[in-house]
């Protein structure tokens, strides 16, 4: 069957039923005219990849319980809440800067034994949240990130483009990023005792 010449509505079919590929393609279909979408509203490049690479991510891990009619429309309106969020969300970010960043640091001691439970932990964490992602998502993220092969060996290896390992990638970590916001402050932490 080709993907690439069935309607909307049979993919979102597709993907209701777990098919990766077909979500594979939707967003191929659709990732550039919602990327120029957020543009309009939003001026950096990298913010709006991140609110469509959102807007897919939560595209994902709803798809079982959305009950969509049509998914241009729907896909449209949902650009449109996911930059609105994005500038609302940027409004109430405060940044702070430090010439001296280093006479600041007060790392007084630290314990290496609770530092490897909490690597483990985060471990376990970040497995369960892997497991959650499609098989072949999770396997491109696991060749990308442990096994260190670059998106060309991954394509070659799966015969699949190097767009789609990009592809896959970016929905991990989208979905990483979502389910781990509350960790990552202990893991900057972490890195910077090191």
């Amino acid at each position: 069957m080709q993907l690439h010449s069935l309607s909307d509505a049979d993919l979102w079919s597709l993907i209701v039923g777990d098919n990766y590929r077909a979500f594979t393609v939707l967003f191929e279909r659709y990732w550039l005219r919602l990327y120029r979408t957020a543009q309009r509203y939003i001026r950096s490049e990298t913010a709006c990849e991140e609110v469509v690479h959102d807007l897919f991510l939560n595209l994902w891990s709803r798809r079982k319980f959305l009950g969509i009619r049509n998914v241009e429309h729907y896909l449209k309106a949902s650009i449109r809440y996911q930059v609105y969020s994005h500038q609302k969300r940027s409004k109430n970010e405060v940044m702070i800067f430090s010439e001296d960043l280093e006479a600041k640091n007060d790392i007084v001691s630290y314990n290496l034994g609770s530092e490897k439970i909490h690597s483990d932990e985060l471990e376990q964490l970040l497995d369960s949240y892997l497991n959650v992602l499609p098989v072949r998502c999770r396997q491109i993220f696991l060749l990308s990130r442990r096994d260190y092969l670059t998106n060309d060996e991954i394509a070659n290896m799966l015969n699949i483009s190097k767009r789609s390992v990009e592809n896959q990638l970016t929905i991990a970590l989208r979905h990483l990023r979502f389910n781990l916001k509350e960790i990552m402050v202990l893991l900057i932490s972490a890195t910077q005792i090191f």
